[in-house]
């Protein structure tokens, strides 16, 4: 098994050695906080040091894209947070933005050049798919071929973005066993966290978003969920949970998957 040290590059470090890297790696909030996901920003920071990336992060310079904000209607404190972002981009460079996060990822690329914000923003699972796609990446030696592994689409990869393709090349070469739910692609059914839904409590119905997607998950009958999303990880965790499922059954991001299979 390969050990990767990971050191990971600041960006206000790398500029005063006079380096610029090639990319800005958006952490956000969840990377950042959120104690489940800071293993996904380690897990993909990790491929990046694994493939020799010239990249960086913001550190304590960075703060929210502001889309639960705009989300919830606030539109004034969106257009701050955006405004002060842009701001620090400007500072550094920044021309490409690797996000973990498809939230995140939609607002650089689609809302921010409303504010004169325009970068090259890359979901991870596009970046990693074009490894794959030239080469640069092997998981033909994956650790988990034979398990059995279903993928929850994001909405704001799948339907907001169109991107359904590469998370499922990625999977591919993880596993030879992919299943899909009956709802996938344009079809998937949200987790129920998005759209700010994930800060607020829950309205009166017969059931919850997130019980309804993990069914569709579990009638799969695999092993492992996918997602690459830190709000469905949080909602298709708690789903395995309220199913008492969580023992026999994992949640894992897709850039974990690919850690695993690479034995990084």
């Amino acid at each position: 098994m390969e050990t990767v040290k990971v050191e990971i590059p600041v960006m206000a470090e790398v500029f005063a050695r006079g380096e610029k890297p090639e990319y800005l790696f958006w952490v956000g909030c969840a990377g950042a906080f959120d104690d489940r996901y800071k293993k996904v920003a380690r897990a993909f920071a990790k491929i990046l040091t694994h493939l020799k990336v010239s990249y960086a992060v913001l550190g304590k310079e960075e703060t929210c894209t502001g889309d639960p904000a705009r989300r919830a209607g606030n539109e004034m404190l969106f257009q701050m947070q955006a405004l002060q972002n842009i701001e620090i981009f400007r500072n550094y460079e920044v021309k490409k933005i690797l996000t973990i996060c498809p939230h995140c990822f939609n607002t650089f690329k689609n809302e921010y050049p409303d504010l004169g914000g325009n970068y090259e923003v890359i979901h991870y699972v596009q970046f990693l798919e074009k490894f794959i796609a030239d080469g640069k990446l092997n998981i033909s030696r994956s650790l988990l071929k034979d398990v059995p592994v279903t993928y929850h689409d994001p909405c704001y990869l799948g339907r907001a973005n169109k991107i359904y393709d590469e998370p499922r090349t990625i999977l591919k070469a993880v596993t030879s066993n992919l299943v899909e739910m009956d709802r996938n692609k344009s079809f998937a059914l949200c987790c129920g966290a998005g759209g700010a839904q994930m800060f607020k409590e829950a309205e009166k119905g017969n059931k919850e978003i997130f019980i309804e997607r993990t069914e569709d998950a579990l009638k799969t009958d695999a092993k492992v969920i996918a997602t690459a999303c830190p709000f469905c990880m949080t909602m298709m965790t708690d789903g395995l949970k309220y199913k008492n499922k969580e023992e026999e059954i994992k949640n894992y991001d897709i850039a974990e998957l690919v850690v695993q299979a690479l034995g990084l």
